[in-house]
C-alpha cells in the first residue's frame, strides 16, 4: 500500500496531496476500481451528481476495508440545482444515492454566472455544513473574482477550489490567490487527457533522468507546486503508479521546465462563459 501524505486545510484538517478521480467509473467495474484504489492507498474520492456514479462510490466505501472516517467522499452540486432550497434538496439526493450519513467535501460544480445563483447555493452549503451533513465545503471552476464575491457576500471563502490545471495551464495567478487566502487547489484532468502532454520531449527526458514515468513526473510536479491532483484510473497497477510519487523530489529547475509548457486551457471551459447543468 502507498502512503499518500497530507497537508493541512485552513481549518487544520488533514487533506491528501493526491486523490482519485471517478469520472466514468460506473457499474460493477466502477465499484471494483474504487475499492481497488482505497486498497492502494487513496483516501480522497472525487465524484459529482453529473458523473452519475454516486451509488457506485457509496457502495465502494461500504465494501472497502478502509475505515469510513479515513475516506473523504466528494460530490458536487450540478448547475440545475443552483439556489438555496434547490441545493438543500440536491444534497439530500446525493446523500440518498451515496447511502452515507455525510458528504465529506461538497463542491459547486460550475459557477454558471449567467444563472447568477451560486451565492445562494453557497449559503445553503454553509447551512449543510453547520447541520453536520457536510464536513467541508468548496467550489470547482471558480475564478478569483467569483471567490472574492463569495467571501464579500457571505463572510466565508471555500476551503477548496477544483480547477483545470496541468503543465499546459498552470494557473499561476489563481494558485497565488488560493495560497494567500487558505484555499486548497485541486487539479482536474491533471495529466491533460487526450493531449500530447505525456510525450513532450522535456517530460520524456526528465522522466528518464528521475527514473519515473512521465505521468509520475507530472503528478509530482502538481504536488510540488501546491495542488492536489485527482487522476482517474480503473486499473490497480496504474492507480499504484500514480500514487507512488512521493519517493523523489523535483529540482526547482525541473519544476520550472515543466511549468514552461504553458499554453492555456485545453477544452475551452472558461468559467466566465461555460455553462453546465
Amino acid at each position: 500500500m502507498v502512503t499518500i501524505p497530507t497537508v493541512p486545510l485552513r481549518d487544520g484538517a488533514a487533506f491528501p496531496q493526491l486523490g482519485l478521480g471517478t469520472y466514468n467509473l460506473r457499474g460493477a467495474e466502477g465499484v471494483d476500481a474504487i475499492v481497488s484504489a482505497t486498497a492502494v492507498g487513496y483516501r480522497l474520492l472525487d465524484s459529482a451528481v453529473n458523473y452519475e456514479n454516486e451509488r457506485e462510490v457509496g457502495e465502494a466505501v461500504r465494501r472497502s476495508d478502509v475505515d469510513r472516517d479515513e475516506l473523504i467522499v466528494t460530490t458536487k452540486v450540478p448547475g440545475r440545482d443552483h439556489g438555496y432550497q434547490e441545493t438543500l434538496d440536491s444534497a439530500a439526493g446525493s446523500l440518498e444515492r451515496l447511502g452515507l450519513d455525510r458528504i465529506d467535501l461538497y463542491l459547486i460544480h460550475w459557477p454558471n454566472p449567467s444563472v447568477d445563483r451560486y451565492v445562494d447555493t453557497w449559503r445553503a452549503m454553509i447551512e449543510l455544513r453547520d447541520r453536520g451533513q457536510v464536513r467541508w465545503i468548496g467550489v470547482s471552476n471558480f475564478t478569483e473574482a467569483m471567490l472574492t464575491r463569495l467571501g464579500d457576500e457571505t463572510g466565508e471563502l471555500p476551503l477548496v477550489n477544483q480547477v483545470e490545471l496541468h503543465p499546459y495551464f498552470p494557473q499561476d495567478e489563481l494558485r497565488a490567490f488560493h495560497a494567500a487566502h487558505g484555499i486548497r487547489t485541486e487539479s482536474w484532468s491533471p495529466l491533460a487527457r487526450r493531449s500530447e502532454l505525456l510525450t513532450e520531449p522535456v517530460l520524456v527526458d526528465l522522466a528518464r533522468e528521475y527514473e519515473v514515468t512521465p505521468s509520475q513526473l507530472v503528478l509530482r510536479w502538481h504536488t510540488q507546486i501546491g495542488t492536489t491532483p485527482i487522476p482517474k484510473s480503473a486499473h490497480a497497477e496504474r492507480q499504484r503508479e500514480n500514487a507512488d510519487i512521493f519517493g523523489f523530489t523535483l529540482s526547482d529547475e525541473a519544476v520550472a521546465e515543466i511549468s514552461a509548457l504553458r499554453r492555456g486551457r485545453l477544452w475551452g471551459s472558461d468559467p466566465n462563459t461555460h455553462e453546465e447543468m
